[in-house]
């Protein structure tokens, strides 16, 4: 589940258009054998945002592999851009319970903090300050913007890159026009996708010879479906594709429930 969450993406801090919020449920399979569940809110409003997840193991894998985590951010809508200011996650397993917070300011992370603090790893590559400039928390990260006026699932949803940081590891993630479907949930959303390539470059923060980070970086095929939320030019992820070696990894949402939300009145005096 934390490889699935930690590839969700965006970039482009364009103009956000009106207001619209998101409640979504997620399953997650590995070889079509269910391993976790998830939730997912969105609300996007005139001057503020907000998006929150949370998730765990189930099935066969939560009798010998028990997890589970939340994630949240927050921030300001200035001029029709998303602009975070806070970001919170935490994950428990059997073992331990690992807490993440991330402040940013205009894409410049100030502070951040891992509790309980890490080991230093003298393999692990160094995170520079030059890192933590220009980029996104991962919450947010997983809020595609689509420019201009013109149709919302198209190709240009699918062109770009976003720089990352999530509080140990700086990476980029980056996309590639593949094809349009149409999906439908068990509850909610029922129309197209558009489906995009999706590459990890990890650049610092991490161990070159873990296998994972090794796998993830030479894969060419995972994939990624984004649907839009309703009365903004916004895409989120519909289900997220990862082959493994033991089987296609897959993110996918049961439930997608969207809604336009009217403008506030604004205040006078």
């Amino acid at each position: 589940m934390a490889a699935l969450g930690g590839l969700a993406l965006a970039w482009a801090a364009e103009p956000a258009a009106a207001q619209g919020k998101l409640e979504a449920q997620y399953e997650a399979t590995l070889a079509g054998i269910p391993v976790g569940k998830g939730a997912w809110n969105i609300e996007i409003q005139d001057d503020v945002f907000a998006a929150a997840a949370s998730g765990g193991t189930s099935g066969l894998l939560k009798s010998f592999a028990g997890g589970s985590g939340t994630g949240a951010s927050q921030g300001r809508v200035v001029n029709g851009a998303l602009v975070a200011t806070g970001y919170q996650a935490s994950t428990t397993t059997s073992k331990k319970t690992e807490e993440i917070r991330i402040t940013l300011d205009k894409g410049n992370v100030k502070e951040f903090g891992i509790v309980p603090e890490p080991p230093v790893d003298p393999d692990r590559i160094v995170v520079t300050d030059a890192h933590r400039r220009g980029v996104w928390d991962p919450m947010t990260a997983s809020l595609v913007r689509v420019a201009g006026t013109g149709e919302v699932l198209s190709a240009d949803a699918c062109h770009g890159s976003a720089a990352v940081f999530d509080g140990r590891m700086r990476y980029e993630l980056k996309l590639d026009f593949k094809r349009m479907e149409t999906v439908k949930a068990e509850k909610g959303y029922h129309g197209p996708v558009v489906v995009c390539s999706l590459y990890f470059v990890p650049i610092a923060g991490y161990i070159p010879d873990r296998p994972v980070i090794k796998y993830l970086a030479a894969q060419r095929n995972i994939e990624v479906a984004f649907a839009p939320v309703a009365g903004t030019r916004i895409l989120v992820p519909f289900w997220l594709k990862v082959p493994t070696p033991l089987g296609p990894a897959m993110l996918e949402a049961t439930s997608f429930i969207t809604t336009a939300q009217p403008p506030r009145v604004a205040k006078t005096q």
